[in-house]
């Protein structure tokens, strides 16, 4: 479904990052992993090379915006090209009400979840446009849509992403280059691990779902994937959640 498309994926060193470095490598895709943590990204770059697939790691803190051009033109020397792009790196945050939030929290929950997509896609669209098109998925959340007592940053930044995808895509869908958002829901990943530690909040999360359980990172991963291929050719500016029926209530 990916042959030979060069991918970008942050946040790669784990979770849904690493599932859909994962995937689309089966897919065929030439795949640049990027993440702060050098060590673990290196772990994901050589599992997609131990399947047989083609991967190298980048580091890069996409709060920097030198970061984010330096990665996406590190993709192109190394490539040749970029097709593909999910901006999937983000942070949880402190859990405080509004009024009680720490400014610092604030600001790199913002820098990070928000500006880091922002400074993503100024580089990855340019490297498109030159190419003809592509398509980049920014990884929003359920929160994107609903919100959530205790997580004013995330939920602004998650906000924040569904609007700067729909901004982005009415600009740029006409030059081919196609902007998703995903919303996941609460997915098996090392961002709520400490969350699930609590059996009564691991069972309150769990009845929030619908379909009665969290999801998976693969799960998220194989919907990233169709919005990445040309299956998807028609779908730009949307959101999409994967939520097991958490925003049907």
């Amino acid at each position: 479904m990916l042959k030979n498309k060069v991918a970008l994926v942050t946040g790669a060193s784990s979770g849904i990052g690493r599932a859909i470095a994962l995937v689309w490598a089966r897919e065929g895709a030439k795949v640049v992993v990027s993440d702060v943590n050098v060590q673990a990204g290196e772990e994901t770059a050589a599992l997609v090379r131990t399947a047989g697939g083609d991967a190298i790691f980048v580091a890069a803190d996409v709060g920097k915006p030198e970061d984010c051009e330096a990665l996406v033109n590190r993709t192109v020397a190394h490539y040749g090209r970029l097709d593909i792009a999910c901006n999937n790196a983000g942070i949880g945050g402190p859990q405080a009400a509004t009024a009680d939030y720490p400014l610092d929290g604030w600001a790199q929950v913002i820098n990070i979840n928000l500006s880091g997509v922002f400074y993503g896609m100024k580089y990855q669209i340019a490297a498109m446009l030159k190419n003809g098109g592509g398509s980049i998925i920014n990884m929003a959340s359920i929160l994107g849509s609903v919100g959530f007592a205790t997580a004013p940053a995330y939920t602004a930044a998650k906000h924040g992403v569904v609007g700067l995808t729909k901004a982005a895509a009415i600009e740029y869908s006409a030059h081919g280059v196609r902007i998703n958002a995903v919303g996941p829901a609460f997915i098996h990943t090392p961002m709520i691990s400490g969350l699930e530690q609590d059996a009564g909040i691991s069972a309150m999360l769990v009845g929030a779902h619908p379909i009665g359980r969290l999801g998976q990172p693969e799960e998220v991963a194989e919907l990233v994937t169709w919005l990445a291929s040309s299956k998807a050719s028609f779908v730009t500016g949307a959101y999409y959640p994967v939520d097991g029926g958490y925003l049907a209530r």
